[in-house]
């Protein structure tokens, strides 16, 4: 009953391309690419957000010191080598020739330094680096250099992963901006620059080929690693507002790259021979209700507890992508299924038989005593919309007092940041996705931070999860990290800083003129449009 109503069949469509054309900038037609994003780009600095929207404005901006090939391995991007002594105390990052800032400046060894610095503040992987770092430097304009207490072997890792936040390499006069605060200006390092002065809020973000930026010489092109070659002059990012219209717009040539079309109109653009639907990332998109752990009533963790019990993750998947149970999957912890550390350990939580009459009784035991819940829903987001829909209906049947507030993504990311009470402008709970590649460990898993006001959206204190965290990274081996991640993985259905909601395989969807497009995430370099 939680499926988007939408348009469906040839007169649905015919219907929606009737509606007002959606207002698109026009270029030279063979070199301007059209997308369309999973929303709005609300917070255009990606370091103080997780918003995957701005980790894509983000690659299209700057450049990062390292890449992920497809097989999740680091590969140097912005350096042309490195060197590790000291029995890894020592690694030494020299940066290639050529790289330029979008104002023109050349890119220097201190603005990746206090990139760096700033990136860390805000990212798991990196907060665990300065507590084993010494010395981070620019000896001169081409070196890098790291000094450690002790070996930090996941260092190319953390520099170069996708997962949010990315290490992105920007002015050191930006880099200095306080990490919890939006920088000014989008001067970047990357492939494109962005255009302000073309930027409509809620309906256009443009970008432009940065004629100065010097592809990589070598390396193969994968994911986020090897030469960016831009082969467009222009990208535009246009935000439809409903999903009919934007699948109108992309057999209509309007358009020629969807991100996230909902299930109910995937096999209508697979019947468009003009279309093709391809899933890119193999790792998926994992679901979650995120509590806010510092307000009633879900600073109790007895309560969060409960809500285990009424969790059903087929509901929530079959919600976002349709009823083909080969595009999702329930019984999913908190890691990513298929990748090392996945396990079951403790899921009896969620694979138990559903009683919300006895969930009921469990709330009471626990203290909740009809608190209002202020859900926070991103009604022009739609996967996020469907989780939240089924997730009030969840919440409602168990008897919990709900507020359910629904606006634009936008008005989400920003009222999930504060921290003052539901009652004051504040929130209660909030759904949304990650990618399975942030999701895999808890190196890069920031949802199972329990590291209090530092930690992400929600802001949980669990010092059990925290000691098991640290011991995973000391772990000698994988059979080590392994045991870890199941002890992690109980402790996290008591402490329960979100409700795991399960994986779904998101499909992209694009002209077929369109050649080159790279498995992962959104990106626009390789790509050829004929």
């Amino acid at each position: 009953m939680f499926r988007r109503q939408m348009l469906t069949g040839a007169a649905g469509l015919a219907a929606a391309s009737a509606l007002p054309r959606f207002a698109i900038a026009q270029g030279s037609a063979q070199r301007v690419l059209k997308f369309i994003p999973q929303a709005d780009l609300a917070v255009a600095d990606p370091i103080v957000t997780t918003a995957y929207v701005s980790r894509n404005h983000g690659f299209m901006v700057w450049d990062t010191l390292y890449g992920y090939d497809q097989d999740y391995k680091p590969q140097p991007q912005m350096v042309q080598g490195h060197t590790v002594e000291q029995d890894g105390k020592l690694v030494t990052m020299t940066l290639r020739d050529g790289l330029k800032f979008h104002d023109g400046a050349p890119v220097l060894a201190r603005d990746c330094v206090a990139s760096i610095q700033r990136w860390a503040k805000r990212d798991a992987l990196g907060q665990v680096m300065v507590t084993v770092l010494d010395e981070l430097s620019a000896p001169d304009d081409k070196t890098i250099r790291f000094v450690f207490k002790k070996p930090f072997p996941l260092l190319f890792e953390a520099l170069g992963k996708p997962a949010t936040p990315v290490c992105f390499i920007m002015p050191e006069r930006l880099a200095k901006t306080d990490a919890a605060v939006p920088v000014k200006e989008m001067i970047g390092s990357g492939p494109f620059r962005f255009k302000q002065d073309e930027r409509v809020p809620g309906a256009r973000i443009v970008y432009e080929r940065f004629a100065d930026y010097v592809p990589r010489a070598d390396g193969a092109v994968s994911w986020t690693a090897g030469p960016k070659k831009v082969n467009v002059d222009r990208v535009e990012w246009i935000v439809m507002p409903d999903a009919a219209t934007a699948a109108s717009a992309l057999q209509n040539g309007e358009a020629d790259w969807w991100e996230q079309p909902p299930g109910d109109l995937q096999d209508l653009l697979r019947r468009n021979r003009n279309v093709t639907l391809e899933i890119q990332d193999p790792t998926g998109l994992l679901g979650i209700a995120r509590f806010n752990h510092l307000h009633p009533p879900f600073n109790n963790p007895a309560i969060r507890r409960a809500l285990l019990g009424a969790i059903n993750q087929a509901d929530f998947m079959s919600a976002v992508i349709g009823s083909d149970n080969s595009l999702w999957r329930d019984k999913v912890g908190v890691f990513t299924p298929d990748t090392p550390l996945a396990n079951d350990a403790g899921m009896e939580a969620l694979t138990s038989a559903r009683d919300y009459e006895k969930v009921k009784r469990e709330l009471a035991a626990a203290g909740y005593k009809g608190e209002k819940v202020v859900l926070i829903a991103a009604s022009d987001f739609p996967s996020l919309n469907a989780l939240a829909q089924v997730g009030n209906d969840m919440l409602k049947k168990c008897g919990v007092n709900v507020e359910f507030i629904s606006t634009d993504w936008g008005s989400v990311v920003q009222r999930r940041a504060s921290k003052e009470p539901p009652e004051k402008g504040g929130w209660s709970m909030f759904f949304t996705f990650w990618a399975g590649v942030d999701m895999a460990n808890p190196g890069v898993q920031q949802a199972l931070r329990g590291h209090g006001q530092a930690a992400w959206f929600g802001w949980p204190t669990a010092p059990k999860l925290e000691e098991l965290r640290t011991a995973w990274f000391d772990a000698p081996d994988l059979a080590a990290q392994q045991e870890i991640a199941k002890q992690i993985q109980l402790q996290a259905f008591q402490d329960v800083p979100y409700l795991p909601l399960g994986q779904y395989f998101q499909a992209w969807a694009y002209r077929r003129n369109l050649t080159g497009v790279l498995k992962g995430l959104p990106m626009f370099w390789n790509v050829q449009k004929a």
